[in-house]
């Protein structure tokens, strides 16, 4: 799942992206509201984590411009501001939960969570499942043919990336941006590798092979 953080404290910025990587999100940070509001405006994002004092532009604003543009991301926002009146302005914006900083990471984590299961089970199930292999998004436990599967975070990432989109096929340079949160070098094999490992827990002791490539393209996840 993938998060779009705003922050212009570099020190919470990091703290915040490391703990969220950690649990095994995709994050896409900004240090400003107007660079935050392209991002949030021109990708898809599971949630936001948006504090209010920005520069270029303040976070109310970015969730405002978020909400008329058509964006219903579930937004958390995270603010030193912590009088109530300036709570209930920030949900009235269009914020669905509201953090006072100092705040706990294992909070914050939490809360992010119940924003993306509550925004799930609105729009979509909590399980994904193609032919055999199914993924519970809620434990975090993928299955195939019932047989419980150990992931590490990538392989799971990776994995979830290619349930959600079976039969196409998804290119390398969507997959490093999707799983490793940078752009394209076309000399890296750490997609290749990825892959393998994924295949050996997918695919290695089964008949039926799920996972293909298609040369010069990218990797596409079949049933049949």
């Amino acid at each position: 799942m993938r998060i779009l953080l705003i922050e212009d404290d570099t020190k919470i910025a990091s703290f915040i992206e490391r703990g969220f990587r950690e649990a095994g999100f995709a994050v896409d940070k900004c240090l400003d509201g107007e660079s935050g509001l392209d991002r949030a405006l021109d990708a898809g994002y599971d949630a936001a984590v948006v504090d209010l004092m920005l520069p270029r532009r303040d976070g109310l604003s970015v969730i405002e411009e978020m909400r008329v543009q058509g964006v219903d991301t579930p937004v958390l926002i995270l603010s030193a501001k912590q009088s109530v009146d300036d709570r209930i302005q920030g949900l009235q914006k269009g914020g669905d939960d509201y953090m006072v900083k100092p705040f706990s990471f294992s909070e914050l984590l939490a809360r992010i969570q119940a924003l993306i299961r509550r925004d799930k089970k609105s729009a979509q199930p909590m399980s994904l499942r193609v032919g055999d292999l199914e993924m519970d998004l809620l434990k975090h436990e993928v299955y195939r043919a019932g047989e419980k599967l150990d992931l590490p975070v990538k392989e799971y990432a990776l994995l979830e990336y290619l349930m959600r989109h079976p039969g196409i096929v998804i290119s390398k340079t969507s997959i490093l941006e999707r799983v490793y949160d940078y752009s394209f070098d076309p000399q890296t094999n750490v997609v290749d590798v990825l892959v393998c490992r994924l295949r050996n827990k997918i695919d290695k002791d089964f008949d039926h092979k799920m996972i293909h490539t298609v040369r010069g393209v990218g990797y596409v996840l079949k049933d049949r």
